[in-house]
């Protein structure tokens, strides 16, 4: 039996906003996001977010028996982001540690590791902290990326718990997709080279290097209207389940143009279906324990309620799974 029993988030200091005037900003619906410092990692942000779960008292360090991180912008090609963490956080050296390298979808795999972990007693408090500073590998002149994304960080702190509120999941993967949302250069494959990443010419007439994210935002935007639903729906099976049957749906946050595809598509009620990113952007593997966190502070999500979550992207990866909300 598992919990989620508390989420916090962190931004970054440096808060850049978008041109309100400008059409992708209003179409994204965008308005700023938070920007990492030039020494200022996925890892430290995670760090603070982490922080921030134990200066509240609902849990000491020294209980946390797991830590996951999931994250694509490592500080090290090795070692493992959250073994250098469990050392900061100072965590036991007895808690068990992993980085899982996953973006859109990372949560709620996240979730699904936890709660395995939980329920084969192999853990009883996991830590899961997910954070990105995807601004590190975008071209500031790549309006398809720039506009678009956010540095944050999450931690989520999921329980043994005598009720199962985490329920059950659904996955995805297409790899031919993995083309559509790729850095190329800085790994084996294609290692960067002594004087820099290949520069080239994108089809926008911009200098470009395969360091840079790239992006096919309308093929994102079709896998993910095509994948999604059918994901939806299988859980729906699942769970034996209506749609009418869950209270709110909190999706990865992407944008604000797509989400309300999806919603129209799944003829989900607008009062019942968050979108949480117009002031910090798409931030990755945080933005759906953020757009939580934040909606039930408003008091959207009550205590009781029976949510969706559906997170998609970078893989091609999609993930849905259902939650029951446990505030005690």
């Amino acid at each position: 039996m598992t919990k989620i029993k508390k989420i916090e988030y962190y931004f970054p200091e440096n808060r850049v906003f978008n041109d309100s005037e400008n059409r992708t900003t209003k179409k994204i619906g965008i308005s700023s996001k938070y920007i990492a410092a030039e020494n200022e990692t996925a890892l430290d942000l995670a760090i603070k977010a982490a922080e921030k779960i134990f200066k509240n008292g609902v849990i000491r360090k020294e209980e946390i028996d797991f830590l996951l991180f999931c994250t694509q912008s490592p500080d090290y090609i090795l070692p493992t982001s959250a073994c250098i963490i469990q050392e900061k956080l100072g965590l036991s050296t007895s808690c068990g540690a992993l980085d899982f390298n996953l973006g859109c979808s990372g949560f709620i795999y996240g979730l699904s590791l936890a709660k395995g972990l939980i329920k084969s007693n192999q853990a009883t408090n996991v830590l899961l902290l997910t954070a990105d500073t995807y601004s590190k590998y975008i071209n500031e002149n790549d309006l398809s990326t720039s506009l678009l994304f956010g540095d944050g960080a999450a931690a989520t702190l999921i329980t043994k718990s005598e009720d199962d509120c985490i329920g059950e999941f659904v996955f995805g993967t297409d790899g031919s997709g993995a083309h559509n949302l790729i850095i190329y250069s800085g790994a084996a494959r294609e290692p960067v080279a002594s004087n820099g990443a290949t520069k080239f010419v994108d089809g926008r007439g911009h200098i470009r290097n395969k360091s840079d994210l790239y992006m096919n935002g309308p093929e994102v935007f079709n896998f993910a209207m095509r994948e999604v639903p059918e994901s939806i729906y299988s859980l729906l099976e699942k769970e034996h389940k209506t749609i009418n049957d869950y209270d709110y749906f909190v999706f990865h946050q992407a944008n604000q143009y797509m989400l309300n595809a999806l919603r129209k598509r799944l003829e989900i009620d607008i009062n019942k279906f968050s979108i949480q990113m117009s002031d910090c952007g798409n931030t990755v593997s945080a933005t759906i324990p953020i757009a939580l966190k934040r909606e039930i502070e408003a008091g959207k999500i009550k205590d009781g309620h029976t949510i969706l979550l559906a997170g998609f992207g970078v893989g091609l990866s999609w993930a849905s799974c259902s939650l029951k909300i446990n505030l005690n």
